[in-house]
């Protein structure tokens, strides 16, 4: 009878999961060609080829994508069976800016949940400058918040800070909305204090154009709902702009918006919560 290698198994869910060898090694803290070892074990094992791989993507082969539930049933069962024994529920409290979830949030979260069922994710979604203070105030034991780019000193000056991707702001309004001349332009924004927020109107106010905010919402989906309303444009990262939204910057004569940071604050050292909080970053940096 073959006897899997769990340690194998696992390193097939993550990169089936990631669609990389290199991120995977990431979430395992080994290196990339440590997982292709793995992989290629598990491989012979089972006598099947599980990845189909090119120089610029990953893929799951017919016997990959087969075997893929079932990797993750016998995963489960093995935490199912250590918690069985008595093993102590871990828990994450984490915060995720609202500007950098995205609406990938259900995919990542269930990531999570296959990758440790009985890890307990307490997930705070708010603004960047009160989930810092959380942490801070050792109320979260990590945060992903954004960072525009005038605030870089403050971040590389901790050494709890890890950048995660750059991302960029866009001026999303519905389809057909057009800009009148001789108005101010109408925002809609996040109630300060706003990274975001305060980039946007910076931004406008170098171009000497005029604004005024004609929404202002407590949340992404508030501000999204007003834009599709077409009361108002807003700026959003392109992750989390709802679905419909244009970005009309160019077509409106509106300035680009700068790019921003998204960190990673952790003093996560418990193994199975930081296992975890390394795949949500890599979930959200691939989102």
């Amino acid at each position: 009878m073959k006897v899997l290698d769990l340690d194998a198994v696992r390193a097939f869910v993550h990169v089936a999961d990631l669609r990389s060898f290199t991120r995977a090694g990431e979430m395992l803290e080994t290196t990339q060609s440590a997982v292709s070892l793995k992989i290629k074990r598990l491989e012979a094992q089972l006598g099947k080829a599980l990845f189909e791989r090119t120089p610029r993507s990953v893929r799951l082969s017919a016997a990959g994508d087969a075997f893929l539930e079932s990797a993750r049933r016998l995963l489960d069962a093995h935490e199912q069976a250590l918690t069985s024994l008595g093993t102590e529920r871990a828990r994450l409290r984490v915060g995720l800016s609202e500007h950098a979830s995205g609406p990938q949030l259900p995919q990542l979260v269930a990531g999570l949940h296959r990758h440790d069922p009985q890890l307990v994710v307490e997930m705070h979604l708010g603004l960047s400058a009160a989930l810092l203070a959380q942490y801070d105030e050792r109320q979260l034991d990590a945060c992903i918040v954004r960072y525009e780019a005038n605030e870089t000193p403050a971040w590389r000056a901790r050494s709890d800070a890890e950048a995660l991707f750059v991302e960029p702001l866009v001026w999303v309004a519905a389809p057909g909305w057009k800009r009148t001349a001789g108005i101010p332009l109408p925002l809609a924004t996040l109630a300060g204090p706003c990274g975001v927020r305060s980039v946007a109107l910076q931004t406008l106010d170098r171009a000497h154009i005029a604004w005024q905010e004609t929404f202002v919402g407590g949340g992404i989906a508030a501000v999204g709902a007003a834009v599709a309303a077409g009361l108002a444009v807003s700026a959003l990262a392109r992750r989390v702009a709802p679905v419909g939204l244009v970005d009309i910057g160019s077509a409106a004569g509106l300035p680009p918006l700068p790019r921003s940071h998204i960190v990673l604050h952790s003093r996560v050292r418990e193994p199975r919560a930081h296992s975890a909080l390394r795949i949500l970053a890599a979930g959200l940096a691939r989102s």
